[in-house]
């Protein structure tokens, strides 16, 4: 849902107020989780799926200008993360061994599907020689397994026949290994997925600033050469490009997308096509507040982008409502979202985690 920039920041005070009544319920559950293994926090912030529409910068995604003299920094490789069982975000099912059992014959029984309805579930081991949790691998060793699905996402909460479809496909995993599950009850855990996700969808924020032509359309290879000087680059889908992350895998900081079909349309053009068929007269730039952590500072990258692409593009940067947006707008927005990066990492759900970003996928 998108909200005008006025309601977006009257329900920033709504948020705060509420992050202050929760932190203290928060806290006790997570301290009712330690004893589980790697329990990472949820996220809980207030607000109406929020989605101000400002304009965005071109944040320097770590990219350095090298001279004819100079050498080439070498290419970063970042670290894959691998999901892991979180005991706040998921629903645990220990599976006890009677023997230690190798990674291979682990691997080679997992489900086909690591799905159960919208929700994913993931499968880890018991090291034997590192005596640490991890997600199944060949050549280990493991004298416990685990596994669990995830109680919420975008989707919405799970539910029972989800959690029936999990625990299904879960049992003919455990008969393979000769293992023995303890599933936790399905009440329990429908009730649990409905209270996160109604503590954290409310806080799902999604940025998004529209960029207007102010007299001819532009075609779709002009705006795509105009990003790319701003240092976007072309996404997988048609129509968009991202302003990529540090971390290998992690989603995009920003996202800047023109009309598919108009995208597609340019795709497939020919001599004799219309030009009005890949011709646009609009962009829009997307934040995902809970996608990107803090550190990569992706609000002043959203806001510096906006400002130099509809400078580019000659273009107006306009809300929901089709208002121009003004600096003391986007200053506005700015504490709201400084704020609900605030609250995020004192729920221990930090945006640009990884459980934010199972939550909020």
């Amino acid at each position: 849902m998108e909200l005008g920039l006025g309601a977006a920041l009257s329900l920033a005070g709504a948020a705060v107020l509420a992050a202050l009544g929760l932190h203290g319920w928060w806290t006790t559950r997570r301290a009712a989780q330690r004893g589980q293994p790697r329990a990472a926090p949820t996220s809980v912030l207030p607000d109406d799926r929020v989605e101000p529409l400002l304009g965005a910068e071109p944040a320097a995604a770590g990219d350095a200008d090298t001279g004819p003299d100079t050498e080439p920094a070498p290419l970063r490789t970042p670290t894959r993360r691998v999901p892991r069982l979180d005991a706040l975000i998921d629903a645990i099912v220990p599976m006890a061994l009677e023997a230690p059992v190798s990674g291979d014959m682990a691997l080679q029984h997992l489900p086909p599907s690591r799905r159960a309805g919208s929700k994913p579930f993931y499968i880890e081991g018991l090291d034997t020689e590192t005596g640490t949790w991890e997600p199944l691998q060949a050549g280990r060793r493991y004298g416990e397994l685990q596994a669990g699905v995830q109680l919420a996402s975008r989707t919405g909460a799970l539910g029972e026949i989800e959690y029936s479809e999990f625990i299904q496909k879960l049992q003919a995993f455990a008969d393979a290994m000769g293992a023995r599950m303890d599933p936790p009850d399905m009440l329990e855990v429908v009730a649990r997925a409905r209270e996160l996700d109604g503590l954290t969808s409310p806080l799902d924020a999604q940025l998004t600033v529209t960029l207007r032509t102010n007299s001819v359309a532009w075609s779709v290879a002009f705006v795509q050469q105009v990003a790319q000087r701003a240092g976007l680059v072309p996404g997988v889908v048609p129509g968009r490009l991202v302003l990529p992350a540090d971390e290998e895998g992690a989603p995009p900081v920003l996202v800047l997308a023109v009309d598919a079909q108009a995208a597609l349309a340019a795709l497939d053009q020919n001599p004799h096509d219309s030009p009005q068929a890949t011709a646009v007269r609009e962009c829009s730039l997307v934040l995902d507040v809970p996608q990107t952590p803090a550190s990569a500072e992706p609000f002043p990258a959203w806001h510096r982008l906006g400002k130099q692409l509809s400078d580019e593009l000659d273009a107006t940067v306009v809300d929901d409502q089709g208002q121009p947006l003004t600096l003391h707008d986007f200053a506005g927005i700015g504490r709201e979202v400084n704020g609900l990066y605030a609250q995020l990492e004192a729920l221990d759900l930090a945006a640009g985690s990884a459980a934010a970003r199972r939550l909020f996928s």
